[in-house]
């Protein structure tokens, strides 16, 4: 009995265990280029910008500041039509110790997929399916999506955009330029689309760090809730046309096809 009261007591003294929020303002996926254009140093490079990213004073005070004082997140790698991983599972962030605890696992990630071709329209299939294996519903939800190469691979990238919109869900691009100067273009009309949606160049996988802040500083703040608007498709209809017109936007279009693997592709 007097272990019990001990047990009782210590409970009592630490207070209620912090609950999972029942809604976030945001659901994100991160899509990170993994094809053979990447090299081991630039994934490294894409890897320390997200983390730093996440340390941010500006990006913790931005989340704190949404409606339900939370986002969640996953990070995810793709390149073929059908090479895509999860790396990092779905992630709640509501404070400083926790946006730093997910900065933290995306330092410290190994690289699941090493080469393979450009198949944006493979990485936003996979994106979706995440986005609907969330267990937390959100306000908005996000695919960002970085890459230094157009599709070029597997179904055309307006069918995957296509799929992705009439889910009610914004693409948001990252187009590193350091191969294809025209890639930030591509971004704008063949990739983006959605509420609010937008395109941001970096110049090289070194300019990767500071873009990756604006972009995440940028979806975070997006849209407030008050003012956002429905995220589903109308009945009988797509969402294939959805644009901002305040933004770099896209306006609609795709379908895709590829299962991750169950193992990395060979390097």
């Amino acid at each position: 009995m007097r272990r019990l009261a001990i047990i009782f007591l210590a409970a009592t003294l630490a207070g209620p265990a912090a609950a999972a929020p029942e809604r976030v303002d945001l659901n994100l996926v991160l899509a990170v280029d993994s094809s053979s254009s990447v090299d081991p140093d630039e994934f490294a490079l894409q890897m320390t910008g997200i983390a730093e990213a996440f340390r941010t004073p500006a990006v913790i005070e931005a989340i704190e500041g949404g409606t339900h004082h939370a986002i969640a997140v996953t990070l995810m790698e793709w390149s073929n039509a059908t090479w895509q991983r999860e790396n990092i599972g779905w992630t709640v962030i509501h404070d400083a110790a926790s946006a730093r605890a997910f900065a933290d696992q995306v330092e410290d990630a190994p690289r699941l997929i090493y080469g393979g071709a450009t198949s944006i329209s493979g990485g936003l299939r996979f994106a979706l399916e995440r986005l609907a294996a969330s267990p937390t519903p959100a306000e908005r939800a996000v695919i960002d999506v970085s890459g230094d190469g157009a599709n070029n691979q597997g179904v055309p990238v307006e069918d995957a955009r296509r799929a992705v919109l009439a889910a009610g869900v914004t693409i948001n691009g990252l187009a590193v330029i350091n191969e294809e100067p025209d890639l930030e273009q591509y971004y704008r009309t063949e990739v983006i689309g959605g509420p609010g949606a937008f395109a941001l160049e970096a110049r090289d996988y070194e300019d990767f760090a500071q873009a990756i802040l604006r972009k995440i500083l940028r979806e975070i703040e997006a849209v407030p809730v008050a003012r956002a608007r429905p995220h589903v498709a109308p009945s009988g209809g797509s969402a294939g046309n959805q644009r901002d017109e305040g933004a770099l936007e896209g306006d609609g279009r795709s379908r895709t096809t590829g299962r991750a693997p169950s193992s990395p592709p060979p390097a």
